[in-house]
């Protein structure tokens, strides 16, 4: 990259939009509507390196999770060495996932979103556990319950009940085996790829709004006369080049953002790098199988396996069509995209970063050898895996399917020189011109919150303006407020988003 900046071959820009967000999926999609809602004369262009949008981590089968709304998820309520949980990430997400709620219910009532059931549907959201694990999840509902967000959700033991519930992950099981599970009937299936696809088609309607596919970004610099950014950006087959000047750039490339933000080379990016991780899932194939469960049920990740492999088993609804699978399973490509190069990580190195990766390298060497072993696993161990889910799973009712590609943000730390965080995080530059979201999980379902945190960093004048403030509460009613310590609010809130995007029917 240092290379292809000493070398670079400037060209006078020929186009001059406002915005320019890189990257054609949920992220960009968010940012792009919001941008247009809040500011209607933006011109704004859009840069796709592939040929389709939602290409990557926003497709339903590359999305390792649809709904995140920690409602299942138990590595969001984490146990502590001394046995107390910490439930303040799930109420954190549970809130965000309400956010964005709000939010498609506004597109819906103002007709930018087609049918809801296009792209969400109600699900029923599951924890399963058994053994030695039933008092941490029994504590963890008793704390839960205590947050208006998880009203409704349900705990039992009663295995007639829970048979009722997921026949299919009870047949065969040990009768002596001790079982718990939790339930909220509130839960959703989302098929982000579908959503993203549908707020692209809406941006491609409204003015001074331009969508770019099979154009990568060759180059990015901020420009000394008036600090505004100068992208060169190249198209894969035809070569077209184009020189855009901008005053504000947003990169919500996925796994290759990390790639673009160094090359920014604005101090707020010095330091970070990046760990990438793909996954797999068991893809059920036989239909009775696929009928017979309708439940997004989640375990608890095996001792010394990271947070991102909670089990799970997943019924979605992708492209009208009901899908089961089981998963993820993890492994390792030096590939930051699913659709990248085997180069990504290692040109993904500086100076300022090298110490950072080699410290977490060092101090998550149970990752590492967590992943040698998911990578060595054979098609009967994955059926094990599966089987402590449904017991009674055939090998030949599934297929083994490859997920997208996550990369997980590595930074600076004081004490530790270098670590290794799941979770998303903005990074912007000081005068807010250019921002870029690292990480992954939970990503997608939290796009409303991560994108209002992102316009607070980039647009605070405009934000706090009352013109914005108004749209923004006409967006989502919410805003400014917390649902988590105002259960009327929340249960209104709910009640009305459920209305919306047709989740009672």
């Amino acid at each position: 990259m240092l290379f292809r900046h000493l070398f670079h071959r400037h060209h006078e820009p020929t186009e001059h939009p406002d915005v320019v967000l890189i990257g054609a999926g949920i992220m960009s999609a968010t940012l792009g509507v919001m941008l247009k809602k809040l500011h209607p004369s933006l011109k704004l262009h859009i840069y796709e390196r592939l040929d389709v949008v939602a290409g990557e981590s926003s497709d339903a089968w590359n999305n390792a999770g649809t709904g995140h709304s920690a409602f299942c998820e138990l590595n969001y309520t984490p146990q502590k060495e001394d046995g107390s949980i910490d439930i303040s990430k799930a109420v954190k997400i549970a809130e965000s996932f309400e956010v964005s709620r709000q939010f498609w219910s506004h597109l819906v009532e103002t007709g930018a979103l087609p049918d809801p059931k296009a792209f969400v549907n109600p699900i029923p959201h599951m924890s399963i556990v058994w053994d030695d694990s039933v008092a941490y999840l029994k504590q963890r509902h008793a704390l839960l319950s205590s947050s208006s967000l998880f009203s409704g959700m349900t705990y039992t033991e009663d295995k007639d009940l829970i048979q009722k519930w997921i026949p299919l992950m009870m047949e065969g099981r040990p009768p002596k085996q001790r079982v718990a599970v939790t339930r909220m009937e509130d839960g959703t299936d989302i098929n982000f790829g579908a959503l993203t696809k549908a707020l692209f088609k809406h941006l491609e309607t409204l003015p001074d709004v331009h969508l770019h596919l099979g154009y990568e970004v060759d180059f990015i610099e901020r420009r000394k006369n008036d600090n505004h950014w100068e992208i060169e950006v190249l198209h894969h087959t035809t070569g077209d080049r184009k020189t855009l000047e901008t005053r504000f750039v947003f990169i919500g490339a996925g796994g290759g953002s990390l790639p673009l933000l160094e090359e920014t080379e604005i101090p707020e990016a010095k330091g970070y790098g990046g760990f990438p991780v793909s996954g797999q899932w068991l893809v059920c194939k036989d239909e009775e199988t696929i009928q017979r469960h309708a439940a997004k049920v989640y375990g608890k990740a095996e001792i010394g396996a990271p947070p991102m492999s909670v089990p799970h088993l997943d019924t979605r609804i992708i492209d009208g069509k009901k899908a089961l699978l089981f998963g993820p399973f993890a492994g390792f490509s030096t590939k930051f995209l699913k659709h990248g190069s085997l180069a990504d990580l290692p040109e993904s190195l500086q100076l300022n970063n090298l110490v950072p990766m080699m410290a977490a390298g060092l101090h998550n060497l149970p990752l590492t050898k967590y992943l040698i072993e998911q990578v060595r696993q054979s098609p009967q161990d994955r059926l094990d895996a599966l089987r402590k889910y449904l017991p009674e799973a055939k090998l030949e009712d599934w297929k083994l399917e490859e997920a997208g590609q996550r990369v997980q943000i590595i930074k600076k730390d004081a004490k530790e020189l270098g670590k290794l965080e799941f979770g998303t995080e903005i990074v912007s530059a000081a005068d807010g011109s250019i921002a870029a979201l690292l990480g992954a999980s939970p990503g997608a379902s939290t796009a409303v919150s991560i994108m209002l945190d992102l316009l607070q960093r980039c647009f605070p004048d405009y934000v706090q303006s009352p013109q914005w403030q108004e749209k923004l509460k006409a967006m989502i009613p919410s805003y400014g407020l917390s649902l988590a310590g105002n259960p009327e609010l929340c249960s209104k809130t709910r009640a009305r988003t459920r209305k919306v995007l047709a989740l009672d029917s």
